[in-house]
């Protein structure tokens, strides 16, 4: 059961991330289809081949109906529409859906795209919605957040990724700086791509230690860096892959698993859901960890990116820090990881940030990494996690 590994990542798109974007600004239907064509041009596929679009939850001009939206706005008739709600995830389930559509012949061509640059202010706009300062956590009345988390302060992301931290330690201990080497490790390919925020700025273990607590043991450092950007990849069948301009990126595996929104219900904070994705997504491929050439982890905090080397299976639980200790992160090393700088390095442009870790395991399958390019690059493993460590997915991707 699962997928045959017959539909695969033939296009990507990504845009240069900004801290400070300028204007004039586009909605975000006009984002989608610019993304949309730049990720069909990469693939030499014209546009009138798409048949299947997928979105996330952040097109600004709809609240509901969103694909049709979008369809009607690029001129397009499509048999498969999907909107997908998962955070950091939604990249990562955004290619497994549109393989399957493909696999089950519901398409043979599917856009992926999800902007991330901010668009026009509309005249007389109310402010904005007080809730998005709460980050994970819903004001909405009636969700179990507004009523038992914000009062107390349990609010946001650095709040809840510091406390699964300290959970960590409390079990298991903790290495300062095995978590700082994930950090500066991922600096090193960042400054290997020009694409990256952070792209000439190389910092050490010491860097990241050095820098302020924010939620304690969480430094700055360690905390990813909120940018503008955006980006899109093209998913099409076989037949389509094989006339592809690149090497295309099969996608032989994938799992998600989501079983909490907040980490006050989690029944357990050091067991994520990545865990059951990734064996489900292991078993799928009919890989083993061995086989993989590189993993683009979703890292929006270091302790992200240990929690997930582990539940993962690349090591046993409460071993990653001695994994990352004894392991070359880098570009060149013996366990690549986050080739592209990871968010921390590269930059995340909102819900699109996981669509870097997606379009760079394609990129380094379709050799395209330039000087960050991986010496062997066929079997790729990558995940997404949305929330705090709430919603997960992973995917394996293989060169033909």
């Amino acid at each position: 059961m699962g997928l045959r590994g017959d539909a695969a990542i033939v296009g990507i798109a990504e845009l240069k991330p900004e801290r400070k974007p300028e204007g004039p600004f586009k909605l975000g239907i006009e984002q989608y289809a610019g993304l949309a064509k730049m990720a069909l041009d990469d693939a030499g596929i014209p546009a009138s081949a798409v048949n299947g679009i997928v979105s996330s939850t952040s097109l600004r001009e709809a609240s509901m109906f969103i694909p049709a939206t979008i369809a009607e706005y690029l001129g397009a008739q499509v048999n498969f529409a999907e909107v997908v709600d998962l955070g950091g995830a939604i990249a990562a389930g955004m290619a497994w859906r549109a393989a399957a559509a493909i696999e089950l012949g519901a398409a043979d061509v599917v856009v992926c795209a999800i902007p991330g640059m901010p668009g026009p202010t509309p005249p007389n706009a109310p402010p904005p919605n007080p809730g998005m300062g709460f980050g994970a956590s819903s004001n909405a009345y009636g969700s179990p957040q507004a009523e038992f988390d914000i009062p107390f302060g349990n609010i946001a992301q650095n709040n809840g990724y510091a406390m699964i931290a300290q959970r960590y330690a409390a079990e298991f201990g903790y290495d300062g700086r095995a978590m700082a080497k994930i950090a500066a490790d991922q600096r090193t390919n960042a400054c290997a791509n020009p694409e990256a925020w952070f792209h000439g700025q190389p910092i050490t273990i010491d860097d990241v230690l050095e820098s302020p607590m924010i939620a304690d043991p969480l430094h700055l450092l360690e905390i990813v860096m909120p940018v503008s950007g955006g980006g899109a990849f093209v998913v099409a069948s076989r037949e389509w892959a094989e006339q592809s301009k690149h090497r295309p990126a099969y996608i032989t595996g994938f799992g998600e698993r989501l079983d909490l929104k907040t980490p006050t219900y989690a029944r357990d904070m050091v067991h994520t859901p990545v865990g059951p994705a990734s064996k489900q997504a292991f078993a799928m491929a009919g890989v083993d960890h061995g086989a993989i050439d590189a993993a683009e982890i979703y890292d929006c905090y270091t302790i992200t990116a240990m929690l997930t080397l582990e539940d993962a299976g690349f090591c046993g639980k409460g071993e990653g820090a001695q994994f990352v200790n004894e392991h070359d992160l880098t570009y060149a090393g013996d366990f690549p990881m986050n080739t592209h700088g990871g968010q921390l390095s590269f930059g995340q442009a909102g819900l699109a940030g996981g669509l870097s870790q997606v379009v760079e395991g394609a990129r380094q399958i379709m050799g395209r990494g330039g000087d960050r390019q991986v010496a062997k690059a066929d079997t790729i493993y990558v995940s997404g996690t949305g929330g705090v460590m709430s919603e997960q997915a992973a995917l394996i991707l293989q060169g033909a």
